[in-house]
């Protein structure tokens, strides 16, 4: 085993930087070294709910950008010196339906999760990015592409792959009316990348303040969910709405904006919801959902970004601040994305 410093979960809102062991590198894997890791809801998450376990380790950190250091003796889609980066995937069956689609995140015998998951071979638990070095299989890592910052583009892996798949799902071009619900770490990657998509891109928000930040980001148009009349006169009005906001909500007053044979897309909260038949029938209303990508769709949506200088509104801080950066998140006081950068674990 080969080791490397990161910071692993000693409790709920605890985190103490350690040693961790990485596995040597199988024929098919390559070293990576992390240089930059996003700060996802799903961490925190992790971290409110994990309790001490020897046999569960938590090391929270899915979405990475790095630099390979080694390479396997079978490897040969990098080298060392590359530009990489790394997201919640890391493995998956690669037989079934969705994995010979391109849709590994949707793999019928679960995907490896980056961390909190299990290795398909030695049924270890995978300890995630909020290290210095991480052991992949070279399949499910990405060359980062150039024009794009690494600091910038670690989210992309998260958040971005995310709502990309709903884009691309349903066609979204120039003519589109697209709609984001809620301005944050999705939802401002959503705007950016639907207006270069070439899509009339509006944002809906509790209230006006981040109109100016919706604007800045390229949207044509704002709404305040909290505007009666605003969301009347703009009923019926969006072929796709990308709805990111991670509590549960109530769905009719969005379902009501969707055009008809339009969709709904629930990105952010997944736990149960009500929804009433009849504000889906009225207008032959879709509801869907989506959650990560598979590699072809990540690889595309990289070149997608730096071909049209896409990247994440980003935060950075020393991974040393991690617990700032939790504690600043529960806040939502992030505009949009906090990343760590890991040089400070040498």
């Amino acid at each position: 085993m080969r080791t490397t410093t990161g910071w692993q979960a000693t409790g709920p809102d605890a985190l103490r930087r350690i040693t961790l062991e990485r596995r040597d590198l199988r024929p098919d894997d390559i070293a990576v070294r992390v240089d930059y890791c996003g700060v996802c809801y799903t961490d925190l998450h992790a971290l409110d709910a994990h309790e001490p376990d020897p046999n569960a380790p938590l090391v929270p950190g899915h979405e990475f950008t790095g630099v390979v250091t080694e390479v396997g003796s079978e490897a040969t889609a990098f080298s060392v010196g590359d530009r990489v980066a790394v997201g919640n995937i890391v493995d998956s069956c690669g037989s079934c339906a969705m994995c010979e689609a391109g849709q590994e995140n949707f793999c019928r015998a679960f995907p490896t999760l980056t961390y909190g998951g299990t290795d398909r071979q030695d049924g270890s638990i995978t300890l995630g990015g909020y290290a210095r070095e991480y052991v992949v299989r070279e399949a499910f890592a990405y060359l980062l592409p150039a024009g794009l910052d690494p600091a910038e583009a670690a989210p992309l892996l998260c958040a971005g792959v995310t709502v990309w798949e709903p884009l691309r799902a349903h066609g979204v071009g120039p003519g589109s009316r697209v709609a984001v619900v809620g301005l944050g770490g999705l939802g401002h990657l959503a705007v950016k990348m639907a207006v270069a998509l070439g899509a009339a891109t509006t944002v809906v928000s509790r209230t006006r303040d981040k109109h100016e930040d919706a604007r800045r980001l390229g949207a044509q148009d704002f709404l305040a969910s909290t505007d009666s009349r605003q969301m009347a006169e703009a009923r019926d009005s969006f072929d796709l709405m990308i709805d990111t906001i991670s509590a549960p909500h109530d769905l009719a007053p969005y379902l009501k904006l969707v055009a008809m044979d339009g969709t709904l897309s629930l990105l952010g909260h997944l736990g149960p919801l009500t929804v009433e038949a009849m504000d889906l029938l009225v207008g032959r209303k879709k509801l869907s959902s989506a959650g990560s990508g598979g590699r072809p769709g990540t690889a595309a949506m990289l070149q997608f970004c730096a071909d049209n200088g896409i990247a994440a509104d980003v935060e950075v801080l020393p991974s040393s601040q991690v617990g700032t950066a939790f504690d600043r998140l529960r806040r939502n006081d992030v505009r949009y994305r906090f990343v760590l950068d890991m040089s400070d674990l040498d």
